[in-house]
């Protein structure tokens, strides 16, 4: 089979949802993964899903294919959508030409960064190479002092040198990151002023108008770097949907309008998990479920973060090698997906990841081309998927080619094909299971309080072993568990993180001073808002201070109420994060204020309850005695109890019930997972 013949047709199914739409007909949420792309539509007649393979060359293609499949109308469209453009740009190192200007003595900032050693006991470490070449690194003058008062004058002879230097070097993106711009960006300004309209700028004063110049610098390199493929993928995508309302999530979970995102690119790079997350919670939300371990396991990567009520967003993120310190949801991410390939190491040790087979070819089972043992043709040897039932039926795997693969490996291990598939499993489980453990119990968190949700299309095959790893006794695969990130943007609201670096102690600072430059900084959101068709009235801002012992390199985040109150909160909230308090002065460092208009009206409806045992079907599964039972996921019907080991068959994904776990239907859909 080609690739081009695995082009899924459009079908309907019945979720347990309503939606008020407003002005808007069809809303439609699209999450692109690296191997599949996931849509979840929303009309007046109910709702349908549709997967395709992704065209990771030009997501959008695959975007427009979906739509065009599932015959829908761009001008009737409200699309909300994550991507991974800026995201792979990142880390396959495949960004723009972009050249950097500094202040004078300054241009190689970025490479010198924080000088912290990524291998702190090797003495011969591999040599990293810098962010931008020093060929494309510039100074010039326009240098402000920590005051804000004048060193350097920004002249029109070094407004000239730029322009020329622009001219030769011929670069596509330009970032410029001049010091304490963030309090006067008039020289910022300038420079852009004189730029080639048809080169992007990434001005640090828009980007990160916070102290910290080498993670103000990244955060302005990476958005100029990747910025022009973001604008050009957006722009090709409006084309294709003439009419149509086009949203892109950000890293903070928040939608914003495709038009402003462009020039946004660095608050892209974890668009599509942002997704994940929000669907996560909406969906357990209805089950009284929110302490959460969330496990988002798809083709090419799995995501893991903690939900404690609403995501934690962190400003200490990265991305590939480098600092990310835009707003982003706190999580953990690692090459472990369906599609990571098995294979020996040097010393004969079996190896799973982080290499993919990615959409094309695939895993072998795809019959698209593929040779090498993935993940998914490990769960398909052992019983755990039907060749018959993946995608509803839809795309029918080939056992006997993941068999060959496996067995492949198998014969060099001196296994059989099943023995070779159980050690692929077992080896993906534990890389996830690490990663579970850096987001918990690293981070003084005991999991066992909390509930581990699993999605994507691979999760539900994997979530009992792992809640076993990590000793937790109750699990959720949530309702639509195979495009729950695609759900999580129709859930999304739009919103926008902002932030401004404002010195000062606070004992020094008047209340009426800090509540003016909040309402400042309040305004510049509310009015890109106001443009997306927000009314102000159906805002919810949320305001914080960023807060030091002077002297303190790190901050806390407390939420603003009020100056009297903010001291001592500072101080108990260091007690209980680093176990001591000081005697030193509180600093103010960064006001912040986030904004979010109005929830989407969608809400999960109840399902009729079980009357008599729905029929099924037995399944050998490798590593079990008697056979298994297989039921479809649509007639499970609420209060229903299944007991492992089991198996639960849907349209996007499957669900793996062990032997020693019972799974109930809960009240929405969702199946409730509990040790017996």
């Amino acid at each position: 089979m080609h690739g081009a013949a695995l082009s899924l047709r459009r079908w309907r199914v019945s979720l347990p949802l309503t939606v008020s739409m407003g002005m808007i007909l069809k809303y439609l949420g699209v999450d692109t993964g690296g191997t599949f792309t996931d849509f979840v539509l929303f009309d007046a007649a109910g709702l349908r899903i549709h997967k395709v393979l992704s065209t990771p060359d030009a997501p959008e293609r695959a975007i427009l294919q979906g739509i065009a499949e599932m015959g829908l109308d761009p001008a009737q469209l409200r699309v909300v959508h994550g991507s991974t453009v800026a995201t792979n740009a990142a880390l396959e190192g495949k960004g723009v030409r972009t050249l950097y200007i500094g202040n004078r003595g300054l241009k190689d900032l970025l490479t010198i960064g924080r000088q912290a050693r990524r291998e702190l006991y090797n003495l011969q470490p591999e040599p990293i190479a810098p962010p931008v070449p020093e060929g494309l690194c510039l100074e010039t003058g326009g240098r402000l002092a920590a005051d804000g008062s004048l060193i350097e004058d920004l002249t029109e002879a070094d407004l000239q040198i730029l322009v020329e230097a622009v001219s030769e070097l011929k670069p596509r993106a330009v970032a410029i990151n001049l010091l304490y711009a963030y309090l006067d960006d008039c020289f910022e300004r300038e420079i852009e002023a004189v730029l080639p309209e048809a080169v992007f700028v990434s001005r640090s004063s828009a980007v990160l108008p916070e102290a910290g110049e080498y993670e103000r610098g990244i955060a302005t390199w990476l958005n100029g770097w990747v910025g022009p493929l973001v604008e050009g993928y957006i722009g090709r995508l409006q084309a294709g949907l003439p009419g149509a309302r086009v949203s892109v999530m950000q890293s903070s979970g928040e939608a914003i309008a495709a038009q402003q995102a462009a020039h946004q690119a660095v608050r892209m790079l974890l668009s599509g998990p942002a997704g994940g997350l929000v669907g996560a919670r909406f969906v357990a939300a209805a089950s009284g479920h929110e302490r959460l371990l969330s496990f988002d396991m798809g083709g090419t990567s799995t995501d893991v973060a903690l939900l404690d009520g609403a995501p934690r967003l962190t400003r200490e993120g990265r991305i590939g090698p480098w600092p990310v310190a835009v707003p982003m949801v706190d999580m953990h991410t690692i090459g472990a997906g369906g599609g990571s390939i098995a294979y020996l190491d040097d010393g004969g040790m079996l190896q799973v990841g982080p290499e993919s087979a990615g959409a094309a070819p695939g895993p072998a089972c795809y019959g698209a081309g593929g040779e090498r043992p993935t993940v998914t043709d490990a769960n398909l040897v052992l019983g755990r998927l039907r060749a018959d039932a993946f995608l509803g039926g839809r795309m029918r795997l080939d056992l006997a080619a993941a068999r060959r693969a496996v067995g492949g490996l198998a014969e060099a291990m001196g296994l059989s094909p099943e023995q070779a598939a159980e050690g692929i499993v077992r080896i993906a489980n534990e890389h996830m299971a690490r990663a579970l453990r850096v987001i918990s119990v690293q981070r003084g968190v005991d999991p066992r309080g909390f509930t581990l949700v699993s999605f994507g299309g691979a999760g539900g095959l994997h979530v009992c072993a792992l809640a076993e790893a990590l000793g937790m006794t109750q699990a959720m695969v949530p309702v639509q568990a195979g495009v729950l990130s695609a759900l999580g943007m129709l859930a999304s609201r739009p919103g926008r993180q902002l932030a401004r670096t404002r010195l000062g102690l606070l004992k020094e600072l008047s209340e009426d001073l800090i509540r003016r430059e909040l309402d400042a900084l309040a305004e510049s959101g509310l009015q890109a808002l106001l443009a997306e068709g927000v009314a102000r009235a159906q805002v919810e801002r949320c305001d914080s201070l960023d807060l030091r012992y002077r002297g303190q390199s790190y901050t806390l985040n407390l939420p603003w109420e009020g100056l009297d109150q903010m001291a001592e909160q500072f101080h108990a909230r260091h007690q209980v994060r680093f176990g001591h308090r000081m005697e030193a002065p509180v600093e103010l460092v960064n006001l912040r204020v986030g904004l979010q208009g109005p929830s989407p009206q969608v809400a999960l409806k109840a399902v009729p309850a079980a009357a008599a045992l729905a029929e099924w079907e037995s399944i050998r599964v490798a590593g079990v005695e008697a056979e298994v039972p297989c039921y479809e996921r649509a007639e499970l019907l609420a209060g229903r109890e299944v007991v492992g080991p089991a198996l639960v068959t849907e349209q996007v994904s499957t669900s793996w019930i062990a032997p020693g776990w019972r799974c109930r239907v809960d009240g929405v859909g969702n199946l409730l997972l509990s040790q017996t």
